[in-house]
């Protein structure tokens, strides 16, 4: 081959310029080392493009067909599945079970990876798939027995609701059963690479019923208050423990029951009632406390995927036809959970093409992944929504144990119920799990092997301390076998609040504040849950010891009919943000430690002063940044004094004229929550352990608005200066200067230019890879950086936790307003999207639109699911 003529140049000047060659000339002539290394920069470059390619096919090989046709055997007849352009599915049917199993075949295209890990969580078999870094957290699960207790619902369900249960099963393991792992997730291709060796199993109906258990862990109550406090008795009196938490303001922020009182075991809305308790208070030796700190030790190690039980809440409220521009009722809710990548809920509708007697289901709305049905959503007559209500329904027991098999009871011993677990670990033998239980549930402070040795031979003395002689049991209602799973199909099908109350009858765990509103016009409230009736010696606020059988539990709950319930308030609304259900004359205990009910007050100041709201207004009060601290604690920052130049009064102006929202561009919103999380450091930090350092929520509030009013009070001072005593105002000068020097090297030195957004970052990360520290895995699945406005206990609740930092630790996890006027009028949105699949464009096409404050609209009808439908996939029954 000839080589190419020179390009035409200009003739160089002899005395600076080389002679002028094409580029191949130039590298034909160039030395041999040259030439080699610059074949082997092209080899590696067309070595990373193959890469790359052999990636783009690896991530996505998984991506599901959503349009043709394909026939599936175990369907009775044709189902349609109608996605519109975010992916969302709506099902068409002609029985329950085929859309039930239509359900699962469609969760496993999206989620599946997902499902199966959710379902590694709840039977404890995570380190069958990641090794030994999971298996404290297989041995934590297995002690509680989530599994277990799954397996023994079953037969507690209705043969509907198990009919269900199986046809939903068998959907997902029709898409399962010819694919790959690899064609099932790309996280198992990943996987793979690190030498996994793997095939998914079977879906069974259990798999579904145990997800539930997680759900009630995510959301069981005040656990972790119960050890700070007992964390803090031995620092502390009573009256500064009380000082930290604050009895419930029900004059300022009103329950959500006004009156109302149980008469004859029957909670009717216009009786009253009271009750009174005395509870008896253990002495808390070291050695108790010791067993307490690792209890907790092992509370704080669960992974976020099982979900930590803090920070989290939710707003719901519903509004009558006298209160909407419509003229008839609107619902509006939004759960806040965890924030991960891809998020809780998958939005899907289900559909019978016609209703007969068996095909019921005509509901659309929120669902897990690897749950049948709907969760939270609306069917052709009625709609409901969730807030957490949070009852004290854990209680921690002390007990003294002796030797390795018994337990102290009234003075006596008893024989520990003791099981062995076997646990597959990947690449490492099998580890075996040694349970113990007491009558009051298993020994969670044996969970890891150091800790085995917690309550072995350990005599008492005469102080009462019995060296390691002290275990923590956990007494926990979800470990009660219970028929939840019926309440959910209970709701989809209901058609009015008769038929709504019974199914929320059902509802055990987690037990949820239940919003409700239907087309005849009415709207209602009714709190379910299997909550524990307590002896006057335990109140739930501290553990007790389990050695006196007078603080165990009665063995009865609360009874269905006498939890409170509204239908049809004078008011013509009911708000829900987790605050208190109804007032202290209740005759049952159902928490002391309830959401201090900022939000609540803000939605219900809204909800009064609208008067009558639309659609559109319903939405924009989800997405309220109103600050409820700041109204209080801002006179108090303006009023201090000597600030050292003006490069500080400079940041404090901000303040002046705040309105104290918090979107995501304030400037005074930035340097606020910084001064915020400053002062209680200042305050607190010198005083408390750090386990129970503040993490600026609403019960910090209600803490500090009441020392604000002591400028001298004990709590002000600061522990490390012997030479002085200070004050209120020091504190609040010392916070106003760090925080501006805090946003000075964070942002800028002009305090205009500081965002809120900035520091108050949304980052969706995957609960198994997204921490991995191999950066291309965690840029593929997580999807970080979202500057959001809120924050802690707002009513757009973008929590952060102070003592971390200010990254959002859990939010709206999705925001929903329904009309009963015009279901197709009303929105709907996700935190990120329906598919699990990092390659799909549904992975987190949601999200932007999220933290923009804006939502989809919500097709239910089926013409308004046609004109929305952007494919259509047909499942046909596979000729056997």
């Amino acid at each position: 081959m000839s080589e190419p003529s020179p390009t035409p140049a200009t003739t160089p000047s002899p005395d600076t310029d080389p002679p002028r060659r094409s580029r191949w000339q130039a590298f034909r002539r160039a030395p041999r080392p040259v030439r080699w290394a610059a074949w082997t920069a092209l080899g590696l470059v067309l070595v990373l493009l193959a890469l790359t390619a052999a990636a783009v096919v690896v991530v996505r090989r998984p991506l599901p067909q959503v349009d043709g046709e394909i026939e599936v055997p175990g369907l009775s007849a044709s189902v349609e599945v109608v996605r519109d352009a975010h992916g969302i599915a709506q099902v068409y049917a002609d029985t329950d079970a085929d859309l039930m199993f239509a359900q699962g075949f469609v969760h496993a295209q999206e989620r599946f990876f997902e499902m199966d890990v959710r379902r590694h969580v709840t039977a404890g078999r995570l380190s069958e798939i990641f090794g030994a870094e999971t298996l404290e957290t297989d041995r934590f699960i297995r002690t509680m027995g989530w599994r277990r207790v799954a397996e023994q619902e079953w037969a507690l369900l209705q043969p509907a609701t198990r009919e269900a249960l199986t046809a939903y099963a068998a959907g997902v393991n029709a898409y399962i059963a010819d694919r790959s792992p690899s064609r099932l997730a790309a996280e198992y291709s990943i996987l793979g690479l690190t030498g996994l060796d793997y095939a998914p199993e079977e879906w069974e109906p259990v798999d579904s019923l145990a997800w539930l258990k997680a759900m009630a862990w995510d959301l069981r109550g005040n656990m972790d208050a119960e050890v700070d406090r007992v964390l803090l008795s031995l620092d502390h009196s009573e009256e500064e423990i009380a000082a930290l938490w604050p009895d419930y303001p029900y004059d300022e922020h009103p329950p959500i029951v006004s009156g109302g009182g149980v008469v004859d075991g029957v909670f009717e809305q216009n009786a009253t009632s009271n009750a009174t308790r005395n509870p008896r208070r253990p002495a808390y030796p070291r050695g108790v406390v010791e067993a307490l700190e690792r209890v907790q030790d092992r509370l704080d190690a669960m992974p976020e995927l099982v979900g930590r039980g803090r920070g989290i809440g939710s707003n719901s409220w519903v509004v009558d036809g006298d209160h909407s521009a419509t003229g008839m009722p609107l619902l509006a809710n939004d759960p806040h959970l965890g924030v991960s990548q891809p998020g809780i809920w998958m939005q899907m509708g289900l559909h019978c093409r016609e209703r007969t007697a068996d095909c019921t289901l005509d509901t659309s709305g929120f669902t897990f992944s690897g749950v049948p049905g709907v969760i939270i959503g609306h069917n052709a007559d009625i709609a409901w929504g969730f807030t957490n209500l949070g009852p004290d329904v854990t209680d921690l027991f002390l007990e003294q144990t002796e030797g390795d098999d018994r337990y102290v009871r009234d003075g006596a011993t008893e024989p520990l119920e003791i099981r062995t677990e076997t646990i597959e670990v990947r690449g490492q033998d099998d580890v075996e799990l040694r349970v113990r239980e007491t009558v009051h549930g298993p020994l969670i402070s044996d969970v890891s092997p150091e800790f085995a040795t917690v309550g072995a031979n350990a005599p008492t003395d005469e102080s009462g301390e019995r060296g390691s002689g002290y275990a923590v049991a956990l007494a926990w209602t979800a470990l009660e076998p219970a028929p939840t799973a019926d309440a959910i199909l209970g709701l989809n099908r209901a058609s009015d609040w008769d038929e709504f109350r019974a199914a929320a009858a059902d509802f055990a765990v987690p037990a949820q504040n239940l919003v409700y509103a239907d087309r005849e016009g009415h709207i209602g409230y009714q709190a379910p849950g299997r909550i524990p009736v307590r002896r006057a010696g335990n109140d739930g606020t501290m553990p007790v010891e389990g050695w006196v059988s007078a603080n165990d539990w009665t063995g009865d709950h609360v009874p269905f009919d006498g939890l409170p319930s509204v239908l049809d308030p004078e008011e013509g609304f009911i708000a829900t943000a987790n605050q208190a259900v109804i007032d202290e004359r209740y005759p049952y205990l159902l928490t002391h430690d309830w959401d201090y009910g900022y939000r609540a007050t803000r939605i219900r100041e809204a909800l009064e002063a609208e008067g009558e709201l639309s659609v559109a207004e319903m939405s924009e009060l989800q997405l309220d940044t109103t600050n409820p601290m700041a109204e209080t604690l801002v006179p108090y920052l303006l009023d201090v004094e000597r600030l050292p130049s003006p490069y500080y009064r400079n940041a404090l102006n901000l303040l002046r004229d705040w309105d104290h929202t918090s979107p995501a561009d304030s400037a005074a919103a930035a340097y606020f929550n910084v001064v915020w999380r400053t002062l209680l450091e200042l305050t607190f930090h010198d005083d408390l352990r750090q386990r129970t350092w503040p993490d600026g929520g609403d019960r910090w509030f209600r803490v500090v608005s009441a020392m604000l009013t002591e400028p001298a009070g004990p709590w002000w001072d600061d522990a490390g200066t012997e030479d002085r005593v200070e004050t209120r105002d020091d504190i609040l000068r010392a916070a106003l200067i760090e925080a501006r020097d805090e946003l000075t090297r964070r942002q800028s030195r002009d305090p205009r230019l500081w965002t809120w957004g900035h520091l108050h970052r949304l980052n969706l990360r995957n609960a198994t890879l997204g921490d991995s520290g191999i950066k291309p895995v965690e840029r593929l699945f997580n999807r970080d950086g979202w500057e959001v406005g809120g924050g802690s206990s707002i009513v757009d609740a973008t929590s952060w936790n102070a003592v971390e930092g200010y990254e959002v630790t859990a939010a709206p996890s999705m925001r929903m307003v329904v009309s009963l006027a015009d279901w197709d009028d009303s929105r709907w949105i996700n935190l990120t999207g329906v598919s699990g699949h990092p390659a799909s464009s549904h992975y987190s096409d949601q999200t932007e639109l999220y933290v923009d404050g804006e939502t989809l609209p919500w097709a239910y009808t089926r013409g308004a699911v046609e004109s929305a439908a952007e494919d259509r996939l047909v499942l046909t029954p596979a000729a056997e």
